[in-house]
């Protein structure tokens, strides 16, 4: 069932040309994976988030909801074809840049949830989005890469 699966996410992924698509194919066959059993991770993220985002009122975002995540997805789209990671931050976080958390399983429920479980199934190097969800997520899109 699971090598089913696998293979239906493969072919989603090779078939997906349009960004957000492909970002949510990308989401979906990483939350399949199983967790690394790393007591802990360093990652760096940037976040991309809308107006009515919670918390998010200081910074007095303009864009839509559907807006972000286009914007998510082209971000992440230029992260994974290997943008310099550290300029995308700078450049498009809605979060204080520099973006960079080591976390430990301990420390890892003081975030929202989807970036936990994101960041302890990418492997060191790789490049992963934490959804925008109205619990896992609720600031808007994570796109994570871990560096440790």
């Amino acid at each position: 069932m699971l090598r089913l699966l696998a293979i239906a996410i493969v072919l989603t992924l090779t078939a997906c040309k349009d960004p957000v698509e492909r970002m949510r194919a990308d989401a979906v066959a990483l939350a399949a994976r199983p967790e690394h059993p790393a007591e802990k991770v360093k990652v760096t993220h940037i976040l991309i988030s809308y107006k009515g985002a919670p918390r998010m009122e200081q910074k007095k975002l303009t864009r839509s909801l559907s807006e972000a995540e286009k914007r998510a997805a082209e971000v992440y789209g230029r992260a994974r074809a290997g943008e310099d990671f550290p300029a995308l931050v700078k450049e498009f976080s809605d979060d204080s840049p520099e973006g960079t958390y080591d976390m430990t399983q301990q420390s890892r429920s003081g975030m929202v949830p989807a970036f936990g479980n994101v960041a302890w199934r990418l492997q060191v190097g790789e490049i992963g989005v934490a959804p925008n969800h109205s619990k896992d997520s609720p600031f808007g899109w994570h796109i994570i890469k871990r560096t440790e």
